[in-house]
């Protein structure tokens, strides 16, 4: 009898294998002849050489195949398994997959999270070219969520050792004292959104390791004073509601090595009457200079109730 070892070095072990290991079991139906054990990153073989080598390669196929889509469809499993995968560009996509040029990546369960509008595939081919990135527009359009995708993807393919969300948490105010719970408590309602969009691309438990190992961290605006953000992807969220000040010192926390988007509404401004937006004054005194951008999406990139497209208009009328 051989043994054989083989590491998981390029991908998260759940996501190549599988929940509950379900890849590993269809390859290990494949080649009953083998004793196969997976232990953390670590896949432990024992049979026939051949057999090992047999199953090497198409374990090779799999990392690849998963490791540049995200997912494996049954159809690309059935014909990796019967040595008939083709290539990606002779390759007929399932009636029922999404078209792979829009898909940013593949979020829990092999979801397929993609750019759904001109607009917001415009965010995705913008953000290889400019390292700060404005968003702006309305309520539902997707601003947020293209955002932390593309942070997901970016922190997946190492492009960037972290990713820092940030969110000023301008409703708090004077009442923040009187909300129950310690501070973490009281702020994390503010940053929910940021949470809901990372539920929907990594694991429960990829995500706690992440946030507790400072991989991901989620925070109100104000904890960003007096730091270098270097080798990370940023966000900060709702920037409508960051005053001039902060939206300066947020923009000049940037380390060489970086990527910012910044989203926002600029319909919806918390602030007290007589602070102005610091979103409002970005739009008039930076566009123009190199390497920022800004991207404006409309009502009609509205991705909530088609109802939601109807209330922007009327509200944009009224105005």
């Amino acid at each position: 009898m051989n043994n054989k070892e083989i590491l998981i070095e390029n991908l998260d072990p759940l996501e190549l294998l599988g929940n509950n290991n379900r890849n590993l079991k269809i390859l290990q139906a494949h080649f009953p002849k083998l004793k196969i054990v997976s232990r953390g990153n670590q896949i432990m073989l024992t049979g026939d050489e051949l057999e090992m080598e047999l199953f090497e390669d198409k374990f090779m196929q799999l990392e690849a195949i998963i490791f540049k889509n995200g997912t494996i469809s049954d159809s690309q499993f059935k014909a990796l398994l019967a040595g008939d995968l083709k290539d990606d560009k002779e390759e007929k996509l399932d009636k029922n997959e999404p078209n792979n040029s829009d898909i940013i990546l593949h979020g829990n369960g092999g979801k397929a999270i993609k750019a759904k509008t001109p607009n917001q595939k415009a965010m995705v081919n913008l953000v290889q070219t400019n390292d700060i990135l404005f968003a702006i527009g309305p309520a539902g359009t997707g601003k947020t969520y293209t955002a932390v995708a593309l942070a997901v993807k970016a922190l997946k393919n190492k492009e960037v050792r972290r990713i820092i969300l940030a969110r000023p948490a301008v409703e708090a105010g004077e009442s923040l004292g009187f909300l129950p719970g310690d501070l973490k408590e009281k702020i994390d309602p503010y940053l929910r959104p940021l949470y809901d969009a990372l539920d929907d691309m990594i694991p429960a438990e990829k995500l706690k390791q992440y946030i507790e190992t400072r991989v991901i961290e989620i925070a109100p605006l104000a904890f960003m004073r007096g730091r270098t953000l270097d080798n990370a992807f940023v966000i900060l969220d709702e920037a409508q509601n960051a005053t001039d000040l902060q939206l300066k010192m947020f923009l000049t926390r940037m380390g060489p090595h970086a990527k910012f988007i910044v989203t926002g509404d600029l319909s919806q401004i918390d602030l007290p009457k007589k602070q102005q937006s610091g979103l409002l004054k970005a739009v008039k005194i930076l566009e123009g200079i190199e390497g920022i951008h800004f991207q404006y999406l409309t009502y009609e990139d509205v991705v909530r109730h088609k109802l939601v497209k109807n209330i922007i208009k009327a509200y944009d009328k009224a105005d």
